[in-house]
């Protein structure tokens, strides 16, 4: 569904767990990860006071990108 390779998605799904971000849960052969929305929200929350000094990050215009 995502087309990226197994490997590449236990990669990045195995940092946001170190991170905090997902939970996992072993069931057999599988793992299941779930995010955490509360240190999601964290997060987004300290880059938006920090980054974007409280002001969007969306781009302005179609072709203009904004950085922060």
């Amino acid at each position: 569904m995502l087309d990226i390779p197994g490997s590449t998605l236990s990669f990045h799904l195995k940092e946001l767990m170190h991170a905090g971000l997902v939970s996992v849960e072993r069931e057999g052969r599988n793992l299941h990860y779930r995010p955490a929305l509360d240190q999601m929200n964290e997060l987004l929350s300290y880059l938006t006071d920090h980054c974007c000094m409280g002001k969007s990050c969306a781009p302005s215009g179609a072709k203009r990108r904004t950085t922060c």
